[in-house]
């Protein structure tokens, strides 16, 4: 097959001129006949005019009732003939003799058919003549008591009509081509205007590239978002919608009408600018990045990827507090080793007494911060928490301490995430104090005081720092997820610590508040869970 036929040009004139035709062809058929019936009417019509005028004439009468002695009446037919543009004009008698005829030969002979007209009616019809087919009207001829003596039979032949018919059919013919031409004309533009939306793309272009654009989207393990200039998603694969919670929405829905408000429909609608940007979810820890497409110097819209970074995230954080614990154990390591020496020399040199009382002495230091977190905090892994941050924080010179007006049961903290929050909190603190320039070189460099207490069926948390705090502008942006003050610390993305937290917050139906009365202060309020058979 040549390519012209395979372009979309080619397909929409073949289409356009085969409807034109077709339907062309078919009115053109049903007008030639109406046309055709209507001339065939009018033509007995006319015939029928003529016939009864005729036969009405006395002098008409008055030569048939004499047998017409002077021969008037074959050139009267013809001037009548002549002058109606009738095909012929016949006068018979009653005896069924003709008077008049175009053909001289045939005047007084007798017609085969009967005469008619003798009943006083005029009939109509399409009679085959000795001339031919014709439209025929045959009207009696009265004499002046109004008897019938003879009849006109008056006839339009059918060459005549289709004479008629054929210039009222040029006219037709002509309009024809003319809607043919504007037909080619509307394809060409028509065409014309689709290549121009399709960028040029022929149909079989588009439907591989429509076959290539699903088995790549829904192949991929990254999720597509395709938004056009409109706002309405027109591309969603299936990793998309399940990383977004997006399965009931359809394609063509606005962006508005599926995406809640918050930071995931200010980065997918373009508010919020910038590249890898970090969205926390209710379960997914997800980078998106906004791309905008322009085809052709227009504006198509935008094309957002999704990257799902949630278990890559945990174990980085893993990662990164098994570093901290592994760093401070192998600090604790040397300076056990160190009092270690000190505990044997002392035993060389028979100082047994000395050894003792240092010996003691390392024990009360090491047990006291462990007895003083188990005596208030009641619950194991979070005394256990506590104990392992304040090794960490050791390492960074920052003191991590316990109010003493902290009392928790274990039971308070069932079912409730307040590991996960109360270590996010307590890291970004001694991080920030750790990290403060001001307060280098002093020893320690900074406190972080946390206090745990259950009050009115609420456990009431709060972490607070000696840093250099929030400003008072950015207290509302802490919760939002991607904002850091805090440079990245190699693989790990920074700003998704107390998103997290607030998320797990509000999921377990609590409050969380940041305030900085000189360091930064975050205060939590969790509802204890109602345990089973509690009255």
């Amino acid at each position: 097959m040549p390519r012209f036929a395979r372009t979309l040009a080619s397909r929409i004139l073949l289409a356009v001129l085969g409807i034109v035709v077709v339907t062309m062809a078919v009115g053109f058929g049903f007008y030639t006949r109406l046309t055709g019936q209507a001339a065939d009417a009018h033509a007995i019509d006319q015939a029928s005019s003529v016939a009864v005028t005729v036969g009405r004439i006395p002098a008409v009468a008055s030569a048939v009732e004499q047998g017409d002695p002077g021969h008037v009446l074959p050139q009267l037919a013809e001037h009548i003939r002549s002058a109606t543009q009738a095909s012929y004009v016949v006068i018979i008698d009653s005896a069924g003799v003709r008077y008049s005829h175009p053909n001289p030969a045939l005047i007084g002979q007798r017609v085969e058919e009967p005469v008619v007209a003798l009943d006083g009616q005029v009939h109509t019809g399409i009679d085959e003549g000795s001339l031919g087919r014709s439209a025929n009207s045959r009207a009696p001829i009265l004499d002046a008591s109004g008897r019938p003596i003879g009849e006109v039979s008056v006839g339009i032949l059918e060459s005549e009509v289709g004479v008629r018919v054929s210039a009222e059919v040029t006219d037709i013919a002509l309009y024809s081509l003319v809607a043919l031409g504007l037909g080619v004309v509307a394809s060409l533009l028509l065409a014309r205007a689709i290549k121009r939306v399709t960028f040029g793309v022929e149909p079989a272009e588009i439907v591989a590239l429509v076959q290539e654009r699903e088995a790549m989207l829904h192949g991929i393990r990254e999720g597509v978002l395709g938004i056009d200039a409109d706002g309405a998603i027109n591309v969603l694969n299936d990793e998309a919608r399940r990383l977004l919670g997006l399965e009931a929405a359809r394609l063509g829905q606005q962006v508005e009408e599926v995406v809640p408000p918050g930071r995931l429909r200010t980065v997918v609608t373009g508010e919020a600018e910038g590249t890898d940007l970090v969205v926390v979810t209710d379960e997914h820890l997800l980078v998106l990045n906004r791309m905008p497409v322009v085809v052709g110097g227009r504006d198509a819209g935008s094309v957002v990827t999704i990257r799902d970074r949630t278990e890559l995230e945990g174990l980085l954080r893993q990662l990164d507090s098994v570093e901290g614990l592994s760093t401070a154990l192998r600090a604790q390591e040397h300076e056990f080793s160190n009092r270690l020496h000190v505990l044997s020399v002392l035993l060389e040199m028979g100082e047994v007494e000395e050894a003792t009382r240092y010996s003691q002495q390392l024990w009360q230091e090491t047990s006291l911060a462990s007895e003083d977190i188990r005596s208030r905090v009641a619950a194991p892994v979070v005394a256990a928490l506590l104990l392992a941050k304040t090794t960490v924080a050791a390492e960074h010179d920052v003191v991590v301490s316990l109010d003493p007006t902290s009392r928790v049961e274990a039971d308070d903290v069932e079912g409730l995430p307040v590991t996960t929050v109360l270590g996010n909190l307590v890291d970004n603190a001694v991080d920030a104090v750790a990290g403060d320039p001001t307060t280098a070189g002093r020893h320690p460099r900074g406190e972080v005081v946390v206090r745990l207490v259950r009050q009115d069926g609420v456990l009431h948390l709060s972490v607070t720092d000696s840093g250099p705090g929030i400003p008072a502008d950015r207290l509302e942006d802490v919760f939002v997820d991607g904002y850091s003050t805090k440079s990245p610390r190699g693989a790990m993305r920074r700003g998704v610590g107390l998103a997290l937290v607030h998320r797990l917050v509000t999921r377990a139906g609590g409050t969380i508040t940041a305030s900085s009365p000189g360091g930064a202060r975050f205060e939590v309020a969790l509802p204890l869970r109602v345990r089973e058979g509690a009255a």
